[in-house]
């Protein structure tokens, strides 16, 4: 490929103080689309770039707005479809601008918004969002762009192919009107025509390549391979290509799990990316992969656009995207930087028809090659052989089948109460049916208490509840301990507390109320057992407790509604 001739940073224009920043950090010669942008942006007129991706079109409205906003107060805004773009660009300009006190602040989603208004707050000199998370600041009434007078609409294509057209006409038009506006996209489609002749005064278009341009450093290969044997293919290439870092897209994000985790089954270090992941395993992930800790990434067209890593040796279709443009961009994460790279695609037999229009869309054939020899299927490790179907009842949500080692060696012989007695049926008796249900996760075993060795202790070896009560018997003497007794202790709980707690409120319902017609010591009013008079009511009861009958069900610590005393009830006459 032949490079073109761009000059040096020295001859666009550029400030002293800036132009040594740049020689500094070994920015020296400009890239085709810094060399026409920079000088038009420095003037302060409109600018549209298209141009293919990697092709540094960070620096070229990066390094304009730093001026600019350092002659002139202002505020810079830039919006981008993605959270990893967002960090990228956010990264490439603190580079520059961070010798001159450049304030920056990151608004994306999928993370709390409390430190990104803090940041809004701090007034910074450039602001990199994400146009759902700006558009809900700005609903909110955190934010304003009352300040801001240079935009830039960063990957324009992308955004509105993801549906974020609302957002990006509401952003535009809050903005003040006497702006610069900057536009990048690899693609022109209608829509962005339509916005840029609504928001725009007389842009600057520049096209470095024509639009969905391949970089020529990418070679290009199809494999017409069925759904069944595009594991067998990839564990193949993965063997071919061990010493490069492979880059590889799933349409779906399920897909993309389900891949990462056969790689890993094949012995590749593999991590993924994709919208199901939270931003902090995104960033995980994408650190992971830059510093070589993971030799393979899966992702969906989430990061087509979003990620920036100079090293991807090979990058992997391995389901052809729903949006034909985006092959371009899959495919511009290689052959980066001077480098040459390899871009594979899985091309199912039906998708023929497909692989005609990527070439016409890039105007360029591609070779379609014959499938290598293919290893066997790898067995797949048995991750359930641990997985033990024991029978369900006696400690709730257990039984099913057990994830961990097996209990049946190390489950407690002690019996299962059966001081209450209950039908299997009941709520209380011991759990769910004897059968099917949820597997244990280690929980609580089928009888006997938990194991005797780590977790927590068996509740029903020390006779209590895992509640810290104490344990139900018919007998209610057995219950209503005396306030000097000493609770059982139920295990490293806290059951020593509760106990203390039962028992002091079973001593507190032992004493007689004026509501319970207890009042000054008398009796509940209850009719002698061998007497017939009606007036003898007052013998005292034991420790204040009813014995006789309640028209209510009685429970453990006697009648749940006391009988109504003589002098409340309503006469009958």
């Amino acid at each position: 490929m032949t490079q073109e001739k761009t000059g040096r940073f020295s001859d666009l224009g550029i400030a002293e103080k800036l132009l040594s920043v740049l020689t500094k950090k070994g920015f020296e010669v400009p890239t085709p689309i810094q060399h026409q942008v920079i000088p038009g942006a420095l003037e302060g007129k409109d600018v549209v770039g298209i141009a293919q991706t990697g092709t540094g079109k960070t620096l070229a409205f990066g390094i304009p707005m730093i001026e600019q906003l350092a002659k002139k107060k202002g505020q810079g805004l830039v919006v981008v479809p993605t959270r990893e773009l967002a960090l990228q660009v956010e990264k490439a300009i603190s580079q520059i601008g961070s010798s001159f006190g450049l304030r920056t602040a990151v608004i994306i989603g999928g993370v709390s918004q409390h430190s990104q208004v803090k940041a809004l707050r701090n007034s910074p000199h450039v602001v990199i969002a994400t146009p759902g998370r700006l558009a809900d600041l700005m609903k909110q009434g955190v934010y304003n762009l009352s300040k801001v007078t240079i935009i830039t609409l960063d990957e324009a294509d992308r955004m509105l192919d993801v549906g974020f057209l609302p957002e990006i006409k509401r952003i535009l038009s809050a903005a003040p009107k006497e702006r610069q506006t900057m536009l990048f996209s690899a693609t022109m489609p209608e829509s962005i025509s339509n916005l840029t002749s609504a928001f725009m005064q007389l842009p600057i278009r520049i096209e470095i390549a024509p639009q969905g341009t391949a970089s020529e450093l990418v070679e290009q290969e199809v494999f017409v391979v069925t759904k069944q044997q595009k594991i067998r293919l990839l564990d193949a290439l993965l063997e071919q290509y061990k010493d490069e870092k492979i880059l590889l897209f799933s349409r779906t994000k399920y897909g993309a799990k389900r891949i990462a985790l056969e790689i890993r089954d094949m012995g590749h270090t593999a991590t993924e990316i994709h919208s199901n992941r939270s931003q902090a395993q995104r960033k995980q992930a994408l650190d992971g992969f830059i510093s070589g800790r993971f030799r393979v990434m899966v992702a969906t067209d989430i990061a087509a656009r979003g990620i920036d890593v100079k090293d991807i040796g090979v990058v992997m279709n391995f389901d052809l995207p729903d949006c034909l443009e985006d092959y371009v961009h899959r495919i511009g994460r290689t052959g980066r930087a001077g480098k040459y790279g390899k871009a594979i695609s899985f091309v199912a037999p039906a998708q023929r028809h497909d692989v005609k229009k990527i070439e016409r869309l890039i105007n360029k054939a591609i070779p379609i090659l014959s499938l290598p020899s293919l290893p066997e299927m790898r067995e797949k490790p048995d991750r359930y052989e641990n997985y033990q179907s024991t029978p369900r009842g006696g400690g709730g949500r257990s039984g099913g089948r057990n994830f961990s080692k097996p209990y049946s060696s190390n489950r407690s012989s002690t019996p299962r109460r059966s001081s209450v007695s209950r039908s299997s049926s009941s709520p209380r008796s011991g759990g769910r049916p004897s059968s099917g249900g949820r597997p244990s996760f280690g929980g609580r075993p089928s009888s006997g208490g938990r194991p005797s060795s780590g977790g927590r202790p068996s509740f029903r070896d020390s006779g209590s509840k895992p509640n810290g009560r104490y344990k139900k018997t018919n007998k209610f003497s057995e219950f209503a301990e005396s306030k000097n007794a000493k609770p059982e202790f139920s295990g490293p709980t806290g059951g020593f507390l509760r106990s203390a707690r039962a028992a002091k409120s079973n001593d507190n319902r032992s004493k007689p109320s004026r509501s319970s017609g207890g009042y000054k010591g008398k009796s509940r009013f209850e009719k002698s057992n061998n007497s017939s008079d009606t007036r003898n009511r007052t013998s005292r009861p034991n420790k204040g407790i009813s014995h006789g009958k309640s028209r209510s069900s009685r429970s453990a610590f006697g009648s749940s509604r006391p009988s109504t005393p003589r002098h409340k009830r309503k006469s009958n006459r």
